[in-house]
């Protein structure tokens, strides 16, 4: 049997809200043969759902702090004149207001002051239940989230390529800035999660957008799609112009809400029609990922292999 190449599969959303994690847990439940990433580090909570036992935790050094050499400092007032988010006097450093910038260290008359690397977090190899699960913790008011995802995924591929896994199954953070670019570069497919509304709209243009730019085939569900009809068709068309195609369309469900508090995926918990519309949103999926030649089910061949 030939070997399958292994596939990048990134559920995002343009905004916070959407019912991300909920889709990533419920694919977790249903997909094999995988490894799970939880990329949203700034707010991590796919963890709460899977349940997972920490195997490995590592520490995370992702920025800079300025270290004051007080035997050479002669508190010459310099570095407090100087810095433009008043963070140091005479020496003493407010790790709060301080952005790891490294101008103190460049102007300091007595070469008192270095930059240290600086402890920002900790990311983790579990297991869970369902497989294994690579994920982070970035501290308080800590930046560099970017470079963490970075560390999460490769540490993600390293764990795939070691257990032979097919999939490695990434929930992004929101919006489209650092760490969302860090999430998608390479990956082979997104599914955007979206809902009805304005703002939902507005920030689905942006990530196809993004989608668009890195040039990654994208597919989208629209979450709580009756709450609005009219927008949900806006949704709908804006996806025709955009290229990507609508795969699942998931009713308000209060069901859904009870499952989370009870920390259940969707897929462990009677959700009614919501585990139905779900579970035929991975098959669309998984046939895009893994397609088979001449695919009777959904009329491909091997021209979708690109994918």
């Amino acid at each position: 049997m030939d070997q399958i190449e292994m596939k990048q599969l990134a559920i995002v959303s343009g905004k916070g809200g959407t019912g991300k994690t909920t889709i990533a847990a419920a694919f977790a439940s249903l997909a094999k043969n995988k490894v799970m990433v939880d990329c949203d580090v700034d707010a991590a909570d796919l963890h709460l759902l899977l349940k997972p036992k920490i195997v490995t935790q590592e520490k995370y050094f992702g920025g800079r702090s300025p270290y004051v050499d007080l035997d050479k400092c002669t508190q010459c007032g310099c570095c407090t004149e100087l810095c433009r988010f008043k963070a140091i006097d005479n020496g003493v450093v407010d790790p709060v207001s301080c952005e790891g910038c490294g101008f103190c260290s460049h102007i300091c008359p007595e070469n008192a002051i270095m930059m240290k690397e600086a402890f920002s977090g900790d990311w983790f190899v579990s297991e869970t239940s369902l497989g294994p699960f690579v994920h982070a913790r970035l501290g308080i008011g800590e930046e560099n989230s970017g470079k963490l995802v970075t560390v999460v995924r490769k540490k993600a591929m390293e764990v795939a390529q070691e257990g032979g896994l097919e999939l490695i199954l990434i929930d992004g953070p929101p919006g489209i800035g650092c760490p969302v670019t860090a999430s998608l570069t390479g990956v082979n497919l997104i599914l955007a999660i979206t809902e009805p509304t304005l703002s939902g709209i507005h920030d689905l243009e942006r990530i196809l957008k993004l989608a668009g730019h890195f040039k990654i085939p994208s597919m989208v569900c629209v979450n709580k799609f009756d709450i609005n009809l009219e927008n949900t068709q806006k949704i709908v068309s804006c996806c025709e112009k955009d290229g990507s195609r609508v795969i699942g369309r998931i009713p308000y469900e209060p069901k859904v809400v009870e499952a989370l508090v009870n920390k259940k995926t969707l897929m462990n918990y009677p959700c009614g029609e919501v585990q139905r519309i779900v579970r035929e949103m991975w098959e669309e999926v998984e046939n895009t990922l893994f397609p088979f030649p001449f695919n009777e089910k959904l009329g491909r061949g091997d021209r979708d292999r690109g994918c």
